[in-house]
């Protein structure tokens, strides 16, 4: 029997046990279906940016925390379940007749969608059927081999000498490649140079390059700022992917205005401001700073005094500010 391969190693069904909830009130705030919820936590359906980020508020967990890490005991677990489930589509000849038929369909010069539509599919369905995952039942094959130009006969000969004339297995292999990078953070598929490391790094990785940690949150005339992940926003287009980019909500009261209310700033912690510039500063080191610390920030203007000192001013009311660390602000957006 066909089963669907794991893509998305995860921690989400063991932390929602941990907060005691059940999977229909998970499937409920997320805005998901049953059998999606049951699908993502099995491996077998990934999740987007937005949903990771949905997910992870709603099990008040970080986004690291929902990747397995190879340290973790149940990493060999799924690692066991995927080589399983592989070797089982290999064995029953699902992978060959998928990649036969994605051949035939790419000489024929249709589109997946097409393909679907003329053998009166799903796309869904019938991309399961070229990856090897999904089953044929006798009454689908006419139809599917009639989208061709094919009696049945036909086609399952046709897939036969394509296979034994060893044009299926570049294709074969490299659906094999897709779903076994998901346990080798160093794999070429992953576009990632990472020895070691984690299981879901590849994907971890992914999906953090299209979100910034909201680092800042306003504490009176000032921002508390801790140097954590555990809050996280989907990344401005221009910044994704950008080392050193965090994000504060400002205290918009304290500025006056300036900046509006129910807005994120943006700061790159690798870019020096200058004289006249944005910036969050802080009388702290920031590279030393762990995950668990909270220490007090600034949103200032940078000046700089007769002796030639930088500082920042803050403003309304104004406030001289002296600090160890200044992060340029790049860019402020409105939620």
């Amino acid at each position: 029997m066909a089963q669907e391969e794991i893509i998305f190693p995860n921690n989400i069904r063991n932390i929602r046990l941990a907060n005691g909830m059940k999977m229909t009130e998970l499937a409920r705030q997320a805005g998901l279906s049953l059998s999606a919820v049951s699908k993502i936590e099995k491996g077998v359906r990934r999740l987007n940016q937005k949903q990771l980020l949905n997910i992870c508020n709603i099990l008040g967990c970080k986004l690291s925390d929902i990747f397995i890490k190879e340290s973790d005991d149940v990493a060999n677990q799924w690692q066991d379940e995927i080589k399983r489930r592989m070797t089982d589509n290999e064995n029953n000849g699902l992978k060959i007749f998928g990649s036969g038929l994605r051949k035939i369909r790419q000489q024929a010069g249709k589109t997946i969608a097409r393909a679907a539509k003329d053998a009166g599919m799903t796309l869904s369905v019938y991309h399961k059927i070229e990856v090897g995952q999904r089953e044929i039942y006798t009454n689908e094959i006419e139809p599917l081999a009639k989208s061709f130009a094919l009696g049945a006969e036909e086609l399952f000969e046709k897939i036969a000498n394509l296979y034994k004339s060893g044009e299926l297995n570049k294709h074969m292999n490299k659906v094999k490649e897709r779903v076994k990078s998901v346990l080798e953070p160093g794999s070429p598929l992953s576009g990632i140079d990472m020895g070691g490391g984690l299981y879901g790094a590849k994907l971890y990785d992914s999906a953090r390059k299209k979100l910034i940690p909201v680092f800042g949150t306003p504490s009176g005339k000032a921002l508390t700022l801790k140097k954590s992940d555990k809050t996280m926003i989907v990344a401005p287009i221009s910044l994704e992917g950008r080392n050193g980019i965090y994000a504060v909500v400002p205290n918009a009261k304290r500025l006056g205005g300036i900046i509006p209310e129910k807005s994120y700033v943006f700061a790159d912690a690798l870019v020096t401001p200058k004289v006249g510039d944005m910036a969050i500063c802080m009388d702290v080191d920031f590279d030393t700073l762990d995950a668990d610390t909270n220490v007090v920030a600034h949103i200032v203007t940078v000046k700089q005094d007769a002796k030639g000192k930088i500082y920042g001013q803050a403003m309304f009311p104004e406030e001289k500010i002296n600090a160890k660390t200044m992060h340029k602000i790049i860019m402020i957006v409105m939620e």
